[in-house]
């Protein structure tokens, strides 16, 4: 119960403290864990991230104060941490679709957006499978994009979809580097409430990636205008779940992610650690799609 205790008490801590600077560092605190683990727990449980969290709940409570009309713009937009009335109602408008002078005492519509309340409830009983394994350090090549939103859910998938979609050639040259038509890697890495770094990666030995640029080896002069580039994974402890063999296992995916923070993690003795996370995803061979499946690689640490 401990984690849950914990979780209720950062969400109240953030409560009593949303007129202030407030501190992801203190809100880990209330959690008894590091302000990185906190931070992933609370986006996949919750599906937005903290930072969105605590925005919305401000701008909730501006919209409330904004139709009494007792209070100017400019004192709200302060005391919900907004520097000046320009990005307040910038803000303002993306969330509740009006301005805050078209609010300000009069009978406006505007969104509520409550603070959350932990619930206990006893489900299941299932077993889920998993190994935990030390991972060398491995060099990986491949590309990225800037995607926004939490690493999972709808959003994730949407623009995972058109990324895989569109960038097909840097794919079918990756893969015939690495020699794996089996493999394919996923990597997520560099959360924060902007969003996170997602690459599309493969495995390539020391002499191809040495070699990758050089036009004498390839015979071709536009490898430079790929965007490729080394992914340094470090030597770190992973959890490591896999989905069923299926022909469609992405929702599975998803689905283990979430009762990886629910159910597994609060019991394990591992927290969230600060490094990339891999999804290995194994399509190939395309003869054979009911064998799909994907491994989650999750970093972990002792918790505190």
């Amino acid at each position: 119960m401990d984690w849950i205790n914990g979780l209720q008490k950062a969400i109240e801590y953030i409560e009593e403290h949303l007129t202030d600077n407030i501190s992801y560092d203190e809100i880990a605190k209330q959690s008894f864990s590091s302000t990185f683990h906190f931070q992933r727990v609370f986006s996949i449980l919750c599906g937005y991230t903290l930072g969105e969290y605590i925005r919305n709940r401000r701008l909730s409570l501006a919209g409330k104060e904004l139709l009494l009309g007792n209070q100017k713009i400019i004192d709200i937009a302060l005391k919900y941490g907004y520097d000046n009335p320009d990005s307040f109602s910038r803000a303002f408008l993306k969330f509740h679709g009006v301005n805050p002078s078209q609010v300000k005492g009069k009978n406006a519509s505007l969104k509520s957006f409550l603070p959350l309340k932990l619930k206990l409830s006893l489900e299941g009983g299932d077993s889920m499978d998993y190994r935990v394994e030390e991972k060398d350090c491995t060099v990986l090549v491949g590309y990225k994009q800037r995607f926004c939103g939490v690493p999972f859910g709808k959003q994730r998938a949407e623009q995972e979809e058109k990324m895989f979609t569109t960038t097909r050639a840097k794919q079918w040259l990756l893969r015939g580097a690495s020699s794996d038509y089996y493999t394919d890697y996923c990597i997520i890495n560099n959360i924060d409430d902007s969003g996170y770094d997602f690459y599309i990666a493969n495995e390539l030995n020391e002499w191809t990636r040495e070699n990758l640029y050089n036009k004498e080896v390839t015979g071709v002069d536009f490898m430079s205008e790929m965007g490729f580039e080394e992914i340094i994974i470090p030597k770190q402890k992973y959890v490591v779940f896999e989905t069923k063999h299926c022909c469609h296992p992405i929702e599975e995916y998803i689905n283990i992610r979430q009762d990886l923070v629910a159910d597994w993690m609060p019991l394990s003795g591992y927290q969230f650690a600060n490094s990339p996370e891999l999804a290995l995803l194994h399509w190939r061979p395309i003869a054979d799609k009911s064998n799909r499946f994907v491994e989650i690689w999750i970093p972990i640490e002792n918790a505190n």
